[in-house]
């Protein structure tokens, strides 16, 4: 096995499984992408290491007509690594009203989610690096997403009942293509091109084929500088989910922590009211919606009549529904 990789990224993902067993096996969300790919080489090594079982989780979404043939090309790494490779197929929901983009994302944690109960695995790697998280910083703000959404993505987040790990969100993308392009150069097998990556039509590909090439030729660090205050934006988010939990437990919530007292919220000045809603939806592990969406819940909340007299709420957010009945607000999948 290659054990040349750059230093930075090998030992990023040491530092990443350095708390879960070793006898806890660990998958690779594997597209079949430059920086995916980048992830199984680096992960087959450290796995290796470790004594620790690996995966490689593949989603098949069906949106391109290459899917079937990238299927087949990640059997043939799969094959050249020793590791195994589980393909699960899905069908994107464009009718939840996310737009295709959020849609694919949300079926695939799904997805991913059932691949982990399946094969008991104990946390999933994923491949973001430094200019993605920068991306998602930008394109939270544009969309009005908050301070909590300015945080963006964590290296260490549960999902949907399962443990993701982003090791590599301060690595630059060029150590993952060098990796990438190493492995290729010595076996002649290549990581996929997916043209949606750089297709306007998507948010990230606008990002990318305008946007990108204006932001290097001005501002050089905009990656960095994104990074950084991400990361700010996270030790802000800290204190206020201290504030928002405090807040959360005087809305009598009810055992699973899916409903709470609409009088109670009300109670709330309207920023602990816009705070405690991101709160509960993000301890449910439901998409933060936008500053435009929150403020059609928060309006729809306030009309209602008092305890005892209001009228039912349908409020929808992609796969999950708000509903108000008899003064509770309560959460469920649609």
């Amino acid at each position: 096995m290659q054990s040349a990789w750059p230093d930075a990224p090998v030992r990023a993902l040491q530092q990443a499984l350095a708390d879960l067993p070793a006898e806890q096996a660990v998958a690779v969300a594997l597209s079949g992408g430059t920086d995916s790919v980048a992830l199984a080489l680096v992960a087959t090594q450290v796995c290796a290491q470790r004594g620790q079982s690996l995966y490689f989780f593949h989603i098949h979404h069906g949106l391109m007509p290459e899917a079937d043939a990238w299927v087949a090309h990640l059997s043939e790494l799969a094959l050249l690594l020793d590791v195994p490779l589980a393909v699960r197929h899905v069908q994107v929901d464009l009718e939840q009203g996310l737009g295709i983009e959020a849609s694919a994302r949300e079926a695939r944690y799904q997805a991913l989610a059932a691949l982990a109960s399946e094969h008991q695995v104990g946390a999933i790697l994923l491949a973001h690096h430094q200019q993605d998280q920068a991306e998602t910083v930008l394109l939270r703000l544009l969309r009005g997403a908050g301070v909590l959404g300015l945080s963006a993505m964590q290296d260490d987040v549960s999902r949907q009942g399962m443990r993701l790990l982003r090791p590599w969100l301060d690595i630059e993308r060029a150590q993952l293509v060098a990796i990438a392009q190493a492995f290729a150069a010595r076996t002649g097998w290549q990581a996929v091109e997916d043209p949606s990556n750089a297709d306007p039509q998507y948010k990230r590909g606008a990002f990318r084929t305008e946007l990108v090439p204006v932001l290097e030729k001005h501002w050089p660090a905009w990656r960095q500088t994104l990074v950084r205050h991400a990361r700010q934006a996270a030790e802000v988010s800290e204190v206020l989910d201290e504030v928002a939990a405090s807040d959360w437990l005087t809305l009598d919530p009810d055992a699973s922590g899916q409903s709470f007292s609409l009088k109670a919220w009300r109670d709330l000045s309207p920023p602990r009211q816009a705070l405690v809603l991101r709160y509960w939806l993000g301890q449910q592990q439901v998409a933060m919606p936008g500053e435009r969406r929150l403020a059609d819940l928060m309006r729809q909340l306030r009309q209602l009549h008092a305890l005892g007299h209001d009228r039912e709420l349908l409020w929808q957010h992609g796969s999950h529904i708000v509903r108000c009945l008899r003064g509770r607000v309560s959460l469920c999948s649609g």
